[in-house]
């Protein structure tokens, strides 16, 4: 796992548009085409075919299959309202250890935590304490920033078991292989509806027109 893990993509990562094959080809995560073309074709090339026009609707159809690719003209912003999966499951995995981002004050622990997972993730984690899901306190910035992606994945991988196939891939291509968001324990299950309400009601907040 990458030692830096905030997103440097917009917020609004699936917008209304990336329905269309070509638009969702730019943002599915290039390790999904490595897997399905070839596993050792370097990174610079798997995106210089993602970003080639002619290919891009051949490239979708091969992970998602003709069937859903078809469904395209009805995909709206999917069950993530358009937003960047990645900060959904920082947001969730940090309410998750809640309890242990409370308990890091120090200048040492929070420079490397909040690089790590994102200022928003670790005030909004903050603020949801009495939601945290983890009793074991983590000391460690770097092993509690794991964690929280850990969890937050998994959260995120079963709220999306709850929606369509079409939004659920969707969701998960735009994720790097082998997350933990395609393996969900059944305490992510559990507790997944709780976080993930809070995460949607502060997504959907920001994406509400002013």
């Amino acid at each position: 796992m990458s030692a830096t893990m905030t997103s440097n993509e917009p917020n609004h990562l699936l917008n209304q548009h990336s329905g269309r094959p070509r638009e969702l080809a730019a943002i599915i995560h290039p390790s999904r085409f490595a897997e399905r073309l070839d596993a050792s074709l370097a990174a610079s090339t798997v995106l210089q075919l993602q970003k080639t026009p002619r290919l891009q609707e051949r490239l979708v159809e091969l992970l998602l299959g003709s069937e859903l690719v078809l469904k395209g003209s009805s995909w709206g912003r999917g069950a993530l309202l358009g937003h960047d999966p990645h900060r959904a499951a920082l947001l969730a995995g940090g309410i998750w250890h809640a309890r242990s981002v409370l308990k890091l004050v120090s200048k040492h622990d929070l420079a490397p935590l909040i690089g790590n997972i994102g200022a928003e993730a670790h005030a909004f984690a903050i603020r949801h304490v009495s939601s945290a899901v983890e009793t074991q306190l983590i000391v460690d910035p770097e092993q509690l920033s794991q964690r929280i992606a850990h969890d937050g994945y998994a959260c995120l991988g079963a709220f999306l078991k709850r929606a369509s196939e079409l939004d659920r891939t969707r969701v998960l291509l735009c994720l790097p292989v082998g997350t933990a968001a395609e393996s969900p324990a059944a305490e992510h299950h559990k507790a997944a509806g709780q976080l993930m309400s809070l995460v949607m009601t502060h997504l959907a907040a920001e994406t509400r027109p002013a």
